[in-house]
């Protein structure tokens, strides 16, 4: 796993719907304050890329520091976004489309509310879980 990660699901109108901090790292609330600014610096830059290529998972988009940002864009224009450190590109688009499939199945779920944040306790788990496993 990297020891510094972060992941954000921004909804298609720039609202982020789940985040969670997966790295390893000690969290300290200055650094997650950062990364989620980071995160969000780096969606006027996904928007531009997105338009412009049809491939779902865009690689590494922005970087600051040592910290890279790579972006997985649904067909509805959800954004997957992952702050990390790590070079694991294979393994970051595997956590990407398991991610993807999961956010699917929540999308089906009939009580869900689509732009809603994602509170599913389930759906947490299973993201830590994935995160745990390739990256």
């Amino acid at each position: 796993m990297a020891s510094t990660a972060c992941f954000i699901i921004v909804s298609r109108n720039d609202i982020p719907i789940y985040e969670a901090e997966v790295g390893s790292a000690v969290k300290k609330e200055e650094a997650a304050h950062q990364h989620q600014f980071i995160l969000h610096a780096a969606l006027d830059i996904v928007q531009d890329l997105a338009w412009t290529t049809s491939a779902m998972f865009l690689k590494a988009v922005d970087r600051f520091n040592d910290l890279v940002v790579s972006v997985y864009v649904t067909a509805g224009h959800t954004r997957l976004m992952l702050l990390h450190d790590s070079r694991n590109e294979d393994g970051i688009k595997s956590f990407f489309q398991e991610v993807h499939e999961l956010y699917i199945k929540i999308l089906l779920n009939p009580l869900y509310l689509p732009g809603s944040r994602i509170t599913s306790s389930h759906f947490d788990t299973k993201v830590r879980a994935l995160a745990r496993k390739y990256l």
